[in-house]
């Protein structure tokens, strides 16, 4: 008899056509699967197995190989539902050169804030997808932006470098519509201009300059204040009338400026971080919550610490009840202690992508206390957790695991020898699965599933990737759902796929659904 190990046949084994970055064997993703898992989860900043330049060069890559259609979708899709900064911006700026009829479908539902306008123009001029001027349609779109923001809005926008907002006006040269406007643009780009016809903000902030903070302080971007000689009472008042990201971002700066002295002070402020509607209104991220957490002065009032983490429970609400056995793995080996923003110069983040695969885990852990959890590295660790315990601390001890190399497979391979019956299998990982060699063509994440499948013939796998990288240790098909990034989404596309309500195309599918 043929060697079985050589030539025997596992159904439902597809054979691995790639290898991933850690040099295990891997499932490519299909391209229009490589696009969306690129944007949704890259920050361009250096990652554990990949540079900046190498991600950037990917997500080009993979925008070239699908049609303007999709690629228009999915730059909506990320900045939309994924929140993502940097990556909506580039393939804004791809289309420009790819298609221009679908970059004016996509432009102004992307190009929602400042920033955002900042990134396109500096990524388009910069030359890295293919051109260094605006171009005529480009141009058109930032005028009509600039044009039709409000005053509100330009101002906010005037905060921030690399191109400034004066640097974009002085580009497109901006056709005024009014003489408040036009009067406006020449004092952004620091031309003399009728004080008169200025917003009524300005106005308040140049008089509030010019008396050296004796006039009321003005609502204006707080960053246009700090070089100011502000007193305590005054920064309070920046501090009232912060918005929820704002005040989020701030604290530590706050407490160094004495805010929060007064016990009434800290109460209005701890009931605005903890408030639903401007939590809901921000579009915060868990993690961005998590990061404010890890990163809040010990000196900080208890109320606030506690109103971030009450925020925090909110944000995660929308974990879906799953019903069945649920098992959840969140990764934590060594290259899971990359930071989620990626090493960047002066803006890396104290967030690591085992801090937000931790953080998933016990999001869904309080939704459904009975879910078993089974942090694995090159094996599975366990752990006791408590469901009723607030998801910042359980996301703290989760966390602590981190360390070894990576078996994606080892959960599932627990689960095999344990003979235990599952409905769905949850990995949160960066899919760099090395240590774990298939015995077939497959991965070992694939065989070790159908022998799985064999038992729980119902079971479902999802593969939460949380890292920019366009491979998978599962290939996707009616059973095993791919899916990147952590997002406002995830948990609705989870719940979808466990009540069979994703169709055949699942997380691309959601994608393609989006309306130009």
């Amino acid at each position: 008899m043929a060697n079985k190990t050589l030539f025997g046949t596992q159904r439902g084994i597809k054979r691995a056509d790639g290898w991933n970055q850690a040099g295990g064997r891997a499932y490519k993703l299909e391209d229009r699967e490589a696009l969306a898992q690129l944007a949704m989860t890259g920050t361009l900043g250096d990652a554990y197995y990949m540079d900046a330049q190498a991600q950037l060069s990917e997500l080009l890559e993979a925008a070239v190989k699908v049609e303007p259609d999709f690629l228009a979708k999915t730059a909506i899709y990320v900045r939309r539902n994924g929140h993502m900064k940097d990556t909506p911006a580039v393939l804004l700026a791809a289309l420009a050169s790819i298609s221009p009829e679908h970059l004016s479908q996509a432009f102004p539902r992307v190009i929602d804030n400042g920033r955002m306008l900042r990134n396109f123009v500096q990524i388009l001029r910069s030359g890295a997808t293919g051109r260094r001027s605006l171009g005529t349609r480009p141009k058109k779109l930032v005028q009509t932006w600039l044009n039709e923001a409000s005053d509100e809005t330009l101002l906010w926008a005037s905060v921030g470098q690399s191109p400034s907002l004066a640097d974009i006006i002085k580009m497109v040269h901006p056709k005024p519509t009014s003489k408040q406007r036009e009067a406006f643009y020449a004092w952004l780009i620091g031309r003399p201009a009728d004080v008169r016809l200025l917003p009524r903000t300005v106005q308040e902030y140049l008089a509030f300059r010019e008396t050296a903070g004796g006039a009321p302080v003005p609502n204006v971007p707080f960053q246009m204040l700090t070089a100011l000689p502000l007193n305590q009472r005054q920064w309070t008042r920046v501090a009232e009338r912060a918005g929820w990201q704002m005040l989020r971002m701030n604290l530590n700066t706050f407490l160094r400026h004495g805010v929060f002295e007064r016990a009434t002070v800290r109460r209005a402020l701890a009931a605005r971080l903890a408030d639903r509607k401007a939590i809901e209104k921000a579009r915060v991220f868990p993690y961005q919550l998590m990061a404010a957490w890890m990163n809040i002065d010990e000196k900080v009032p208890s109320e606030l610490r506690d109103a971030l983490a009450d925020a925090m429970e909110i944000a995660v609400e929308n974990a879906p009840e799953l019903g069945g056995q649920i098992v959840i793995c969140p990764d934590v080996s060594g290259s899971m202690m990359a930071p989620v923003s990626g090493h960047r110069r002066g803006a890396t983040s104290k967030m690591t992508y085992v801090d937000v695969a931790a953080l998933v885990a016990s999001a869904m852990l309080r939704r459904n206390p009975s879910a078993r959890i089974m942090p694995f590295d090159t094996k599975v660790h366990d752990v006791k957790i408590t469901p009723r315990d607030r998801v910042v601390k359980n996301a703290k001890l989760l966390a602590s695991y981190w360390g070894g190399g990576t078996a994606c497979s080892a959960p599932i391979v627990k689960l095999n020898a344990e003979k235990a019956c599952v409905d769905m299998v949850i990995l949160v990982s960066d899919n760099q699965s090395w240590l774990d060699q298939p015995v077939r063509g497959g991965t070992a994440v694939m065989e070790e599933w159908v022998k799985l499948k064999r038992r729980c013939p119902d079971a479902k796998l999802v593969c939460l990737d949380i890292a920019p990288y366009a491979d998978t240790p599962a290939h996707s098909r009616p059973d095993v759902l791919n899916i990147g990034g952590f997002s406002d989404v995830t948990f609705d596309l989870i719940a979808d796929f466990a009540r069979d309500r994703l169709g055949t195309d699942r997380w691309v599918g959601e994608i393609a659904k989006v309306p130009l």
